[in-house]
């Protein structure tokens, strides 16, 4: 199933994120954690591509596995900012023979061995032109973009960044996940900007749950999130006790969600680390609210 004809759908949903395994010794317990969440029936699951070193194999193999043995819609990341024109359009047909219908389109973390390249020289600088040559050459295909509700780390300003996120819809990009947020305003103000700017393809909220206190700085590094003063205290309070750490950061983000649906956001999509236990309570949380109409 197409993403963009699920989002149609006007009733609360919720999606989770998978990673593949980043070596063959780890492959049995990812693919273990990606199957148990797919017990959940979640409304679609992502798989990044490469997390942490994986390869981009491991990414088509569990996208397809999650379609097919699993029954759940599967979504494959695509990054390009290391790739060659040659090498995407190998990645974007095996993703199309392997029945996927639906592509992340990602630029990807610039890699810091290239950090003094001349970027003027790469095939790709873009995920706006990762969209375009996806269209091009798969017109069917459901294509996903990311977006920042604060900024990305390289804008200059939010309103540069507005732009260039625009130039990926305009190229094809058909629906939006957001990077994590922990405050809920960010993203409802970010809406109201990127409709002003033109930007009216459905917007996906993702949610990450910090059920450890390190977790904090490192969403900190990859996103430059903003943590609200409620949270830190959170963190501060609990960050020592595992258990009561885990407990607190799925309620958080359960609160995080309920708030969304509540304010008219109508599909949620959580990052849940491989996780299963995490992503179990949180679909129990939802329990009697899922499926409702907006």
């Amino acid at each position: 199933m197409k993403i963009s004809e699920l989002l149609k759908e006007k009733k609360y949903s919720l999606s989770f994120e998978v990673f593949p395994p980043k070596t063959n010794a780890v492959y049995e317990s990812v693919i273990s954690a990606a199957k148990e969440i797919a017990k959940l029936e979640p409304s679609f699951m992502s798989v990044t591509y490469g997390a942490g070193g994986g390869t981009s194999e491991y990414t088509l193999e569990m996208a397809k596995n999650i379609k097919n043995r699993y029954g759940v819609p599967s979504v494959a990341h695509l990054t390009c900012i290391s790739s060659t024109k040659e090498t995407v359009r190998e990645m974007i047909g095996k993703i199309k023979d392997a029945g996927i219908e639906n592509i992340m389109a990602l630029r990807g973390d610039i890699p810091q061995e290239r950090f003094g390249e001349d970027r003027g020289k790469w095939d790709y600088r873009y995920a706006s032109e990762l969209v375009a040559d996806i269209k091009s050459i798969s017109p069917s295909m459901c294509i996903g973009g990311a977006c920042y509700p604060e900024i990305h780390p390289e804008s200059a300003n939010q309103t540069e960044d507005i732009r260039y996120l625009k130039e990926k819809v305009d190229a094809g990009c058909e629906f939006l996940t957001t990077q994590m947020f922990f405050d809920n305003n960010l993203l409802y103000n970010f809406l109201y900007k990127i409709r002003e700017a033109g930007i009216t393809v459905p917007v996906i909220a993702g949610i990450m749950p910090i059920t450890k206190a390190n977790q904090v700085e490192k969403a900190i590094k990859l996103s430059g999130s903003f943590m609200p003063q409620r949270f830190k205290s959170l963190v501060d309070k609990f960050g020592r006790y595992p258990d009561a750490m885990k407990q607190a950061g799925i309620a958080y983000a359960t609160d995080q969600i309920i708030d969304l649906y509540a304010n008219g956001i109508t599909h949620v999509h959580v990052y849940t680390m491989n996780k299963p236990d995490v992503a179990a309570q949180i679909k129990a949380n939802m329990s009697d609210i899922l499926g409702k109409a907006d």
